[in-house]
């Protein structure tokens, strides 16, 4: 289904665009909610003069802000409230709180969805906050928090605090220290990275003196080898000895006994 949008659709259509959706989206959502019509002719003519009003009422609306912003830019309000330990809020101070106080310092009603603010304010101080009416109009403002006490100080910027002589040689002092600790913590790491390459050196002359220790060994170990290897047969020898030894006597046994035998025969 074509249709003509008469006002901004997010993500969808800007106001007078011509534009093919789904039956359903127009049926159920656009036209209830008056956003679009049907493209025709005649809806065509309607939606150009609409336009046109909404335009006009668009820049008088526009320049009514910009006027409003001028006159809020700048404005410096403060705002009382119960204050306990550490500088801490016993309750807060909300977007209400500032629009209404804005709204009397200078006549106009200022609409507390307008200004920026995360979270309410909960610490008693000095804060720079944006009153936003469109994109491109916004006002700068400022807003002091402080205790309601009778004779309580009023808080100054961190920047504005004037610190005195006595805290900011204590504070250099201590910087320095801490500088100080650094570099004594640098040195000793530097010198344990030196060190392996300091014994590197140390240990090349001890592993060489080894190399040249085991190259004089090899020899007298072939030596060894060689002799060990000639004991073997005279070892395997001596009992050959021994058993011709042993065979001598039996031999001669057996002669005696042939010549008996003959003997008696």
């Amino acid at each position: 289904m074509k249709v003509i949008f008469i006002a901004d659709v997010p993500n969808v259509a800007m106001a007078g665009q011509t534009k093919e959706v789904a039956n359903g989206y127009a049926r159920n959502f656009l036209f209830p909610r008056k956003l679009a019509v049907l493209a025709n002719s005649q809806a065509a003519a309607t939606v150009e003069s609409h336009l046109k009003k909404v335009s006009k009422q668009r820049a008088i609306e526009e320049a009514e802000m910009a006027e409003l912003a001028k006159k809020l830019e700048g404005v410096a309000i403060t705002l009382k409230a119960k204050v306990g330990e550490k500088d801490k809020l016993y309750g807060s101070v909300t977007v209400a709180d500032i629009a209404e106080a804005l709204s009397k310092e200078i006549s106009r009603e200022i609409d507390r969805k307008k200004i920026d603010l995360a979270e309410p304010i909960r610490q008693v101080g000095v804060y720079d906050l944006v009153v936003r009416f469109t994109h491109d109009i916004t006002a700068g403002v400022v807003v002091t928090v402080m205790s309601d006490a009778e004779g309580a100080e009023i808080p100054v910027r961190a920047e504005e605090a004037v610190i005195p002589e006595e805290e900011m040689k204590e504070k250099k002092a201590k910087a320095e220290k801490k500088e100080k600790k650094a570099k004594k913590a640098k040195a000793p790491k530097e010198a344990k990275e030196e060190k392996p390459a300091a014994t590197e050196e140390a240990e090349k002359p001890a592993k060489e003196k080894k190399a040249k220790a085991a190259k004089e060994e090899k020899p007298a170990r072939e030596k060894k080898a060689k002799a060990a290897k000639a004991e073997k047969p005279a070892a395997e020898e001596k009992p050959d000895k021994k058993e011709k030894k042993e065979k001598k006597p039996k031999a001669k046994a057996k002669k005696a006994k042939e010549a008996e035998e003959e003997k008696k025969e």
